[in-house]
């Protein structure tokens, strides 16, 4: 383009070009409206993939729930004004709400008796054995000290009728050999795989629970021990779901491990739950967790 032509383009400078620079200045303006009509057509098509990404959440993708918590607060609407001159609903039963009464807990472990002792009428101890009243009340209390601390003295003894020896067997709620018992490992077990505990937390709880104190090599050997006595038991519900599920539901949502960025898979119908780690959320990890003969209908939001 001819670099003496006028910046400003007004009805007299153009009276004074010739035609060929009318033609010039007209293509150039011309190579200009195409490359600013790409540029319309890109952003009308990252405006649409925007728009469908925000009504995206973990109901209909593969989102982690924790990011629909974001989502709902910035879309919330602003009141109208009919809706805020109601009055704001109390939390709980409203009124003709059908309520439905506690049935307790279906156990009592300990009955405390709650006698007076001192009369606020005459100042005497002494009342009759016979109460004229008594009211209950059940609740639930953390007790003292929920860990106790047992030692099993286990004996040999020496039998009456035929002199042989005979040392007795150790009760099933411990394992020879490991300082906690079976019942504390599973409680254990599930705070680190289920409630995500940090070991650091589960030293700190255990303190709090019976001031024992537990070094994390223990924790971590515990841990490693339970994956192990469920392996079993895990691998036998893959190949059951493999061998007879006639149709299972599949999704994968980001895992973080360590800070690394997995996946986690899940498997299931009305009958049982599977998860499996893995580190991508390929066809190739689905394979390899159904195996690349399965037969059944699979159903996944993908």
């Amino acid at each position: 383009m001819n670099q003496n032509l006028p910046q400003e383009l007004d009805r007299e400078s153009l009276n004074q070009l010739s035609k060929e620079e009318l033609v010039e200045i007209i293509i150039e303006q011309s190579k200009v409206i195409r490359e600013l009509q790409k540029i319309i057509v890109e952003l009308q098509q990252e405006i649409e993939r925007l728009k469908v990404s925000r009504d995206l959440d973990s109901s209909n993708s593969s989102k982690p729930p924790s990011l629909d918590i974001l989502k709902k607060s910035e879309n919330k609407k602003a009141p109208t004004e009919n809706q805020s001159n109601q009055s704001k609903k109390k939390p709980g039963g409203q009124p003709g709400h059908q309520g439905k009464t506690r049935k307790g807990f279906g156990r009592v472990d300990r009955y405390k008796i709650l006698r007076p002792t001192d009369c606020v009428f005459c100042g005497h101890k002494a009342f009759a054995p016979a109460p004229v009243k008594v009211e209950k009340h059940t609740v639930a209390q953390l007790v003292e000290c929920p860990i106790e601390i047992v030692e099993y003295q286990r004996q040999t003894c020496v039998c009456e009728c035929c002199g042989q020896l005979q040392t007795s067997p150790w009760p099933e709620e411990i394992i020879p050999g490991q300082d906690l018992g079976v019942k504390l490992q599973a409680f254990l077990g599930w705070a680190n795989n289920y409630a995500h505990m940090p070991y650091e937390k589960q030293q700190e709880m255990l303190w709090e629970l019976g001031q024992i104190e537990i070094g994390l090599g223990t924790l971590v050997t515990t841990n490693e021990r339970i994956t192990g006595a469920i392996e079993p038991s895990i691998s036998e519900l893959s190949d059951w779901v493999k061998q007879t599920q006639p149709n299972i539901h599949v999704d994968e949502t980001p895992w973080s491990v360590k800070g690394t960025k997995e996946w986690l898979w899940v498997v299931a119908n009305s009958e049982f739950c599977l998860f499996t780690a893995a580190d991508t959320r390929s066809r190739a990890e689905l394979s390899a967790i159904l195996g690349t003969q399965y037969q059944g209908v699979i159903i996944s939001d993908d």
